[in-house]
């Protein structure tokens, strides 16, 4: 199996399981960035979401069902050439269609209304006049203004014949349309983020209103689903799952346990880029405590040995990638004929890996997506592939996973490795170990661990002088990264009570040989990542 037929597998089965013909809304990606949220928005409306590319053969369509079809942003103008154009099939189809900021202009454009280049970009919050309260504006008041949050080059000149302008923003440019006769409407702003006032409502007026759907999707629902679809995938064959420790593999490994029972078997790789006393605790949680199956493999001096010398940390990643996948069959090996690999892959994790969507732009790759190597003989399986970081908690729950694991913060695929920056050494990474478990004591001390979405340390490439008892030093300087978020794909830093960060500092300085300087990181997403590397 190659690794471009694994990307193409949209969650092994379970993804498709979760289809109800006429209770699902569909939405065709043209490569913005807010393209998950959209996803994610109707999802907590308990109608469930799937997100295909723009050029989705409209014949699948018609085979699956949706209910409505969502129209997502995108970076491109209708103008440019080489922008995204779906099949003129996609209008044909009888569904109900919501445009949003590039999908509202090329609504407008095959419709037969006027789409004009704009003379500057219009990014940021700007306010809404609506002037008939219909289609995803129904509910609100006519004349009422609004904060949307806009972001496009291209305006609307004038809607299509049979469209009704809804609303305007100040300037007076179209900023939301619809033609109730086809269903099918436009809102030129992203009424998916948070900074678009009761852009919630406007999605459930489109979701519930428009296009009939029911509030029934549930994580009970989900489970029930993809275990039926895992044990249609995997049938009478052997799984193995790679086991980290952390939310996503426990909770996959827990939904594959489900279906397929002690026909699994969790692989733990010990990488020696991992958290301390990592190894210890997956042991005594999944071995001791869930009775799964569980091998333990150390593989460290391998990874330190292919990790030697790199830098850049895209090829950390592509190393551990390969490495990881190699290390998981050897194992896999040993235990007859292995035919299924399950990884915890998360929906954030293919978005900012691969563009297996839209045209949108790769961020960075990850062990899971972007690093498999160009040759696989386990097939993957992903049966979280399409969900986010709190569904995946919900499943969890719904599994019967303990709290301890299903509330711990977000731990990357490469581990520590990509938190050393600069080269990676058995030496370099004991220090951040020692730095990493200080700090995340102290949080748990303070209280403010589940306030936290991530928090980790971060070992730089560089060395500032000190003072200690009557010494000077030259020695190591580390960053503290804290955020708070919603699902990764935004973040803010979290504001630390200054007696915390002292006692932090305090105590790492103090307690760390090779430490003497502290840094807290203040940089939220965008523009700066999660991680550093």
């Amino acid at each position: 199996m190659t690794s471009e037929e694994t990307v193409a597998d949209p969650g092994s089965g379970a993804v498709a399981a979760q289809r109800e013909p006429g209770q699902w809304i569909l939405v065709l990606d043209f490569g913005s960035q807010f393209t998950q949220l959209i996803a994610r928005r109707i999802r907590e409306l308990r109608v469930y979401c799937e997100i295909h590319p723009f050029d989705l053969d409209p014949a699948r369509i018609r085979e699956w069902r949706p209910a409505g079809i969502v129209l997502s942003g995108g970076p491109m103008s209708v103008h440019e050439e080489g922008s995204p154009h779906p099949s003129a099939a996609l209008f044909d189809v009888p569904e109900p269609i919501l445009g949003i900021c590039y999908g509202m202009q090329l609504l407008a454009q095959v419709e037969g209304g006027e789409v004009r280049p704009g003379h500057s970009r219009e990014y940021g919050r700007a306010p809404l006049l609506v002037e008939n309260p219909l289609g995803p504006l129904a509910g609100f008041e006519e004349g009422e203004e609004i904060s949307v949050w806009m972001s496009h080059g291209d305006s609307i000149h004038s809607v299509p014949h049979h469209y009704v302008r809804y609303g305007v923003s100040t300037d007076g440019a179209i900023a939301a349309f619809g033609n109730p006769e086809t269903r099918r409407f436009g809102v030129q702003f992203h009424p998916e983020v948070a900074h678009t006032e009761r852009g919630e409502e406007m999605l459930a007026n489109f979701v519930f209103d428009v296009c009939g759907c029911e509030p029934t999707w549930t994580m009970a629902s989900f489970v029930d689903r993809a275990v039926a679809a895992v044990r249609a995938r995997i049938g009478d064959g052997l799984a193995v799952c790679g086991l980290s420790g952390g939310v996503d593999s426990a909770v996959a490994a827990a939904l594959v346990h489900r279906a397929i029972g002690d026909r699994l078997t969790c692989i733990f790789v010990d990488t020696g880029v991992l958290r301390k006393g990592e190894r210890e605790q997956v042991e005594r949680t999944f071995r001791e405590h869930l009775h799964f199956r569980l091998q333990v493999v150390d593989a460290t001096k391998r990874f330190l040995a292919d990790l030697e010398g790199v830098i850049d940390p895209e090829e950390k990643r592509r190393r551990i990638g390969h490495r990881f996948i190699e290390v998981f069959e050897e194992a896999a090996g040993e235990l007859g004929e292995v035919d299924f690999l399950v990884q915890g892959t998360l929906y954030p994790d293919v978005i900012e890996s691969l563009s297996v969507r839209g045209p949108s732009a790769t961020i960075k790759t990850h062990h899971n997506v972007g690093g498999l190597p160009e040759e696989m003989r386990l097939a993957v399986v992903e049966p979280l592939r399409e969900l986010f970081k709190d569904e995946v908690r919900q499943v969890g729950r719904e599994l019967g996973l303990p709290e301890e694991i299903l509330e711990r913060h977000p731990f990357p695929g490469p581990g520590l490795a990509i938190r050393v920056l600069g080269e990676v050494t058995r030496e370099r990474l004991d220090v951040l170990r020692e730095v990493d478990a200080i700090y995340l004591q102290e949080i748990r001390a303070a209280g403010l661990y589940e306030s936290i979405w991530q928090a980790f340390a971060v070992l730089l490439p560089v060395r500032a002088v000190g003072v200690m008892g009557d010494a000077r030093t030259y020695e190591s300087v580390v960053a503290l990264r804290a955020v708070t978020s919603r699902d990764g794909m935004t973040a803010d830093w979290f504001p630390f009570p200054y007696d915390v960060l002292g006692r932090i500092s305090n105590r790492i300085i103090n307690q760390v040989r090779g430490v003497n300087r502290v840094t807290y990181d203040v940089s939220s997403k965008p523009p700066a990542t999660i991680e550093w590397e």
